[in-house]
């Protein structure tokens, strides 16, 4: 069984989300502004999903190290961590100011924001942007938490803090909360982390904090939220596929180091901060500011379509979940088989969202796999899948707007 926080903290998400969902359509009929869409919604949620799969194997390295450097600098300790409340207290503030650096590099460093980015390419701001998680972050960062490990913190009470931080930030995605009071000072809020999420100037590279915010006011980067942030990145990513969402920034970082000329330029252009170009390029290009009628990214597809993405989005998060509750029943080669439907999946629907060229066909190929495997093993699942394909190949061909 899979003892990891978030792993089971699942179900209380979706319930929150559902929460905020209902509370949305009631706002929307007073507003005519709504919190959510469907196709960023699911696409969010995807992103944590491949994080979340891929994870599996990421932790391996990441907290392998961990433990690697706690019984490396056992023998020069000359103490070990008391077991009582106190000091896990300590502990778990220790991390959250650990949790704040990473954070803060993951913006300002070029290589580190590559693995980051895709939590601040949605549009939106609403509960299901918080489960949208970079797989490759962790790779990036892990090593900021390692002095703790030397220090003597336990790496099980570390992977629980660890845990506990990312719970704590799950509420903060909402804009239906708009003040704390007193406890704007202390905590990180949602407002505080609204600001994170602003695109607009005043707003970048702010509010870095994990749970306690005392960390922006102590290390010069806090902001307040005065007027209403406008949500994405400077450069948006302009699709709802989680998987190119993931790749996109790669990509962009490749191209930036072709067209640096020198290759002190280049190394020192990954470690720099975003904006950062050599001289001999005309040097640092400031962040373009929001323009005057700015429109979210939009891509209609029809209501039967996203009718039929919703349940087979729906059948796939069930896989996942009893995947990662009884992550240690599964044998490396079932993992990686799993993971490896997970990733598909998720770029199927988000084809279909964006009605790219590809998406027929890489839609009936997942089906087609689907059906192959559950042949022999349970009809009624043939069965779904066999009337899944019958039901999309009639919906593809009509008009998606």
């Amino acid at each position: 069984m899979n003892f990891d926080p978030v792993v089971w903290s699942i179900p209380v998400f979706f319930l929150l989300i559902g929460i905020e969902l209902v509370y949305d359509a009631w706002q929307k009929r007073k507003s005519g502004e709504g919190l959510y869409r469907l196709n960023d919604a699911l696409n969010n949620i995807a992103c944590g999903v491949i994080e979340q799969i891929t994870g599996v194997f990421a932790k391996v390295f990441t907290v392998g190290a961990f433990v690697v450097v706690y019984e490396w600098a056992q023998p020069f300790r000359p103490y070990d961590m008391p077991s009582n409340w106190f000091f896990y207290i300590a502990a778990f503030v220790a991390i959250d100011l650990a949790y704040y650096w990473s954070h803060r590099l993951s913006h300002q460093v070029n290589l580190f924001w590559t693995g980051h980015v895709i939590h601040h390419q949605s549009e939106d701001y609403n509960l299901s942007v918080a489960l949208r998680q970079g797989a490759f972050q962790k790779l990036f960062t892990f090593w900021v938490y390692l002095p703790l490990a030397a220090l003597g913190v336990p790496p099980m009470w570390f992977a629980l803090s660890v845990g506990l931080n990312l719970l704590y930030q799950f509420w903060i995605h909402t804009e239906v909360v708009r003040s704390m009071g007193p406890l704007e000072w202390v905590l990180n809020t949602p407002s505080h982390h609204r600001v994170h999420h602003g695109r607009n100037p005043q707003y970048i590279d702010k509010n870095h904090a994990g749970v306690f915010i005392i960390w922006d006011r102590m290390f010069g980067t806090f902001a307040p939220e005065v007027e209403r942030p406008t949500y994405g990145i400077t450069k948006p990513t302009g699709t709802f596929n989680p998987v190119w969402a993931h790749t996109l920034p790669f990509v962009e970082l490749g191209r930036e180091l072709r067209a640096i000329p020198s290759f002190a330029d280049k190394v020192r252009y990954l470690f720099k901060p975003p904006g950062w170009y050599p001289a001999s390029l005309g040097g640092f290009r400031p962040a373009p500011t929001v323009p005057e009628g700015f429109r979210k990214f939009e891509s209609r597809v029809s209501a039967a379509m996203q009718i039929y993405i919703l349940i087979q989005y729906a059948a796939v998060i069930g896989v996942v979940a009893v995947f990662l509750f009884n992550l240690p029943a599964f044998s490396p080669g079932k993992k990686g088989a799993l993971v490896a439907f997970a990733l598909l999946s998720m770029l199927s629907f988000g084809l279909l969202f964006d009605r790219a060229r590809w998406a027929f066909t890489i839609e009936l190929l997942r089906l087609a796999l689907v059906l192959a495997v559950s042949a022999g093993l349970w009809w009624p699942a043939m069965v779904g899948v066999a009337a899944s394909a019958v039901w999309f190949f009639l919906i593809y061909k009509r008009p998606q707007s």
